[in-house]
């Protein structure tokens, strides 16, 4: 009987072993990522962004991250909702149009935050993904932001 195990066994532990390789990438909990509505987008969130940045692991409620450490496209949900602005973009993809409020900090990092839906989704896209990578898949997001009902539009 013994003998028979063993390869399930053997099998298990690779298994195990591999999966505690897998990096884990640390992102901020915002502070509504209590809201049941985050459950709802997270379950939601596509398994890939762009053709490579594959979802990745995170350490905290509400978060969800593509590609690798370092170089990893990164979503909380629950951030504050901003208030008007000039920087407004209407983002149209064939799952519905997100309106979202984009800012980059100058040194190439782009943040992207959902306008006129609370709790608000906050993207972050890093330097090393837009060297590679234009920051249109955040349409891919879509589907998932859509659970959070639309109560305010760009002008």
């Amino acid at each position: 009987m013994l003998r028979r195990a063993l390869p399930a066994l053997l099998a298990l532990s690779v298994v195990a072993t591999l999966a505690a390789c897998t990096p884990t990438i640390g992102v901020e909990a915002a502070d509504d990522a209590a809201n049941p509505v985050c459950a709802e987008v997270m379950l939601a969130l596509p398994d890939q962004l762009a053709d490579d940045l594959p979802k990745a692991k995170t350490d905290s409620q509400a978060t969800a991250a593509w590609g690798a450490p370092g170089a990893a496209v990164t979503l909380r949900c629950g951030v504050t909702p901003p208030g008007p602005s000039a920087d407004c973009q209407r983002v149209e993809s064939p799952a519905g149009t997100v309106d979202w409020i984009v800012a980059t900090d100058g040194e190439g990092t782009w943040r992207f935050t959902t306008y006129g839906r609370e709790p608000a989704v906050e993207v972050v896209v890093p330097p090393a993904v837009t060297r590679d990578h234009s920051t249109a898949f955040v349409a891919d997001l879509t589907q998932a932001v859509n659970h959070v009902e639309q109560t305010r539009e760009c002008t």
